[in-house]
């Protein structure tokens, strides 16, 4: 059975955030994750992880302007000096909270943008942070995200995502696959997670339509786990979905396996 994290940005919402640490320890996570540290001070994240006996599996550089719909600014040119200090911000988080995996979120690209300079920028910047992260041992991860959710996102199929990848040419880069965002996109889930395995350090979920726990929608996730055992994956699995009810009633799928 694959390791399984909880995100904390989307799960146990019905707490306030410093106590769904205790909630996801009850509930038999061992590992958490969640979009961005920022609003809090490392060492009381630290304090929470380590009263419960939780792994920090991962957190996000910062996106920009979240509220007003910002998803990333590492393809903008005229923000380099901004992400650089994004990524020296997030280094120190995670360096309180012993975290080795950090994702960096893309951003969007309008009707009319200059992709080419956005993917110079990107592949710049990546570069970047990659060898920031390596000087730590951390991992930077990007991530295929869909269109129909966040319209425009200049990263958004697993192809290109390797390709990025090979342009970077950095061991500490890998791909964060998100099997809700590749079913909209790109379906063919299995083979394509066989295709890229080597490429993959971090998996998340979501079920289709409605962004729910698993068995909630179309995707087979009882085979999905089989089969990330079968083919020797190694690394977390993030619950990364909006509940349908409760989040302890949601995780009726967990309890099961």
């Amino acid at each position: 059975m694959p390791r399984f994290s909880a995100n904390l940005s989307m799960l146990f919402t019905e707490l306030p955030f410093l106590e769904r640490f205790e909630a996801a320890a009850a509930a038999g996570f061992e590992g958490v994750e969640f979009l961005f540290p920022y609003d809090y001070e490392p060492s009381d994240l630290a304090a929470r992880l380590k009263a419960n006996g939780l792994t920090q599996v991962l957190f996000n550089l910062h996106a920009g302007n979240w509220e007003a719909g910002e998803r990333g600014i590492s393809i903008y040119p005229n923000l380099v000096s901004e992400f650089r200090e994004s990524v020296a911000r997030a280094v120190r988080y995670a360096k309180v909270l012993d975290c080795k995996q950090l994702h960096c979120l893309a951003g969007t690209a309008p009707a009319g943008a200059d992709h080419r300079a956005m993917r110079k920028t990107y592949v710049e910047n990546l570069t970047f942070a990659a060898r920031a992260l390596a000087d730590e041992g951390m991992t930077l991860l990007i991530e295929a995200i869909n269109t129909r959710d966040v319209p425009n996102y200049f990263l958004n199929s697993t192809a290109k995502a390797a390709d990025i990848l090979e342009s970077v040419g950095a061991p500490n880069l890998r791909l964060q696959y998100d099997v809700y965002h590749m079913q909209i996109m790109e379906g063919d889930l299995a083979p394509t997670i066989d295709k890229y395995l080597s490429h993959i350090a971090h998996v998340q979920i979501a079920d289709t339509p409605g962004r729910h726990e698993p068995g909630t929608g179309e995707i087979n996730f009882p085979f999905i786990f089989d089969h990330l055992d079968k083919i020797g994956y190694r690394g977390w699995v993030g619950c990364e979905y909006k509940p349908s009810t409760s989040t302890y009633g949601s995780l009726a799928w967990l309890r099961a396996l």
